[in-house]
């Protein structure tokens, strides 16, 4: 019984990745998408929003919980529905509980399984765990701050490595609010983009005026976690 508790979250959340995976729903999120469906999706927004943000939330937690591709279009999609700032919050809202229901998923069925191997073969996945290890609130902060590491490895990593879930989860919200704004941003104008004829610069994070701040703001987080660690050491000597 208690082996049926324990996997019953894992086998929950495989069911419900592959049932999305395999409908290709998630095929649908593209800007040509949105182009063709723009004043259908806009009507029932306006008539429903409460509703759209439920469900637009609820939809961005399984697939960031499922760790399914899509992530991306999806904030875009958020700007372009519900504007910037409401858009961004949504998405922030979505992508935090996506990223803690995998973690709890992650540290209740396949954590000492998992841990073991990736101790011994070492690789990415330690790194990432025994960063997290040294300073939980800090590392992972940093890592959602700059874009560097995929955002499911820094969610198994910090279930393996034990990571506190209220540092982990704070650090997680906080972290991922400058690159949904920058990105949420992008959506809400890409009506305008697309009326033009144009496409919309979906690498605009990656622009050495949106990726240097950001990379400075990491650097400044883990700077900060490095001197905590230091004071404590020496504190405790």
């Amino acid at each position: 019984m208690k082996t049926v508790k324990r996997f019953a979250p894992l086998a929950v959340l495989a069911v419900v990745a592959i049932a999305l995976f395999a409908s290709g729903a998630w095929r649908l999120l593209s800007l040509d998408t949105l182009k063709t469906h723009e004043e259908a999706l806009r009507a029932f927004v306006f008539a429903h929003l409460i509703l759209s943000l439920l469900a637009f939330i609820a939809v961005y937690a399984l697939v960031a919980a499922a760790s399914l591709p899509g992530a991306l279009m999806l904030t875009l999609t958020g700007g372009f529905l519900f504007g910037t700032w409401l858009g961004g919050a949504a998405t922030v809202i979505g992508a935090t509980a996506g990223a803690v229901l995998l973690y709890g998923v992650v540290h209740t069925s396949l954590g000492a399984i998992m841990r073991e191997k990736a101790e011994a073969s070492g690789g990415r996945l330690k790194a990432v765990m025994d960063g997290i290890k040294a300073g939980a609130f800090g590392y992972v902060l940093t890592l959602r701050l700059a874009p560097i590491a995929p955002f499911w490895l820094v969610n198994v990593a910090a279930a393996l490595a034990g990571a506190p879930l209220k540092a982990y989860t704070l650090a997680t919200l906080l972290g991922i609010i400058p690159a949904t704004l920058i990105y949420s941003s992008v959506g809400a104008g890409i009506g305008k983009v697309i009326a033009r004829g144009e496409t919309p610069k979906l690498d605009l994070i990656f622009e050495p005026f949106v990726f240097g701040p950001l990379v400075g703001l990491a650097l400044l987080s883990l700077g900060t976690t490095l001197y905590q660690q230091r004071r404590a050491k020496a504190a405790g000597r």
